[in-house]
């Protein structure tokens, strides 16, 4: 048995990028630390996780199997208090292994491509509410400023994105260049009755 290669100093450094930026895009680990479902400290765990994986990879003296991965991936999500079964993490674990691979041939492209995927993305707008401490329970409007939009009037106040080219968002999922699927948001999700 061969023994398993190791990837060199700038092999490694793209590699451990490239693991961020999976990481970055995994919609569950980005809830998880957005939401703080392992605590105070989810945003440690998640990057934690970047160095466990990049240390496996770089450390390892046995034979570097795909299943050994998952689990790495089961226990840092189960450490966020977060359970997995849509299928994300064996995505996940094959994107990282195949990145892997092409980084022990100096191959590069799977990683520039999720670079340029991320610098393209253009940014939601964020949105936040704004209560005001004299509100008025008559459901008169006439104070409203005409020239204010309706996102203004109603007490909400939307950032507008950066990029003036803002695609539409469509119900159906879309798949970008890099074969990661973007989905939209569940019907009637967050709406109030």
């Amino acid at each position: 048995m061969e023994p398993e290669r190791k990837l060199t100093g700038a092999a490694a450094t793209v590699f451990q990028e490239g693991v961020g930026l999976v990481m970055s895009r995994w919609s569950a680990l980005q809830l998880a630390v957005e939401n703080e479902w392992g605590g105070r400290d989810s945003r440690q765990k998640a990057e934690q996780l970047v160095s466990d994986i990049v240390y496996w990879v770089n450390h390892s003296t046995e034979p570097l199997y795909i299943d050994d991965l998952e689990e790495m991936l089961i226990e840092a999500m189960s450490s966020l208090n977060t359970l997995i079964e849509d299928g994300s993490i064996e995505e996940v674990a094959e994107k990282i292994m195949i990145m892997h691979q092409e980084c022990l041939d100096c191959n590069f492209k799977s990683i520039e491509s999720l670079r340029e995927a991320i610098s393209r993305r253009a940014p939601t707008p964020h949105v936040k509410q704004v209560l005001d401490d004299d509100e008025d329970s008559d459901g008169d409007d006439d104070d409203t400023d005409p020239t204010m939009n309706k996102d203004e009037a109603s007490g909400m106040i939307v950032d507008e994105p950066e990029s003036s080219a803002v695609e539409p968002k469509t119900k159906q999922a879309v798949e970008s260049e890099d074969g990661w699927e973007v989905v939209g948001p569940r019907r009637g999700w967050g709406k109030r009755n």
